[in-house]
């Protein structure tokens, strides 16, 4: 296992997606891993600009965002669907968290990401969304992924499974451009 036994669990809804981002931290607590949850909907942030960025700076929720998920190196990140991509709330985060340094990849670059989505859906454009954006910034994308719904509920199995395959990488040092 790794040798931080912490992973950062990150939702981007408060219904299904919280649900099964709390199962993420039960479960891994069972692993003997500490976890933290972050609920992106809880933060209300601003929608990103560039000129709200020149007009408000950085929001105290991001810098506290940041520093929370500068500091855990394993992140799974729960999304529902949002007409077949990632949620707005996601890609907001995204955007603030990106102009929080000079190098817009530094955040994600070589961490070790793992997805998981509950949605209507089959999860799929959500899932592929998600794998695009975190490869361009750089991290590494776990290949099991996690698309569940209704008819076909995550299992505990898969929810451990994915815990132990993220732990076992190793983020990557990258070095400065």
């Amino acid at each position: 296992m790794n040798s931080e036994n912490k992973v950062l669990i990150i939702t981007a809804s408060d219904g299904e997606n919280l649900k099964l981002a709390k199962r993420f931290v039960v479960l891994a607590e069972q692993m003997g891993v500490n976890s933290t949850l972050i609920d992106l909907t809880s933060l209300e942030l601003p929608l990103f600009s560039p000129k709200r960025h020149s007009e408000l700076g950085i929001p105290s929720a991001i810098t506290l965002l940041h520093s929370e998920m500068i500091s855990i190196s394993h992140w799974v990140v729960c999304a529902p669907e949002y007409n077949g991509s990632i949620p707005p709330v996601l890609t907001n985060a995204i955007a603030w968290l990106s102009v929080q340094e000079k190098d817009f990849r530094k955040l994600f670059n070589g961490r070790p990401i793992a997805m998981a989505s509950v949605s209507g859906g089959g999860c799929m454009e959500v899932l592929i969304s998600m794998r695009i954006q975190f490869s361009h910034l750089g991290a590494q994308v776990l290949g099991r992924q996690l698309a569940s719904n209704n008819k076909a509920p995550a299992q505990d199995t898969s929810i451990t499974d994915i815990l132990d395959r993220l732990l076992q990488m190793k983020p990557l040092k990258i070095k400065p451009a």
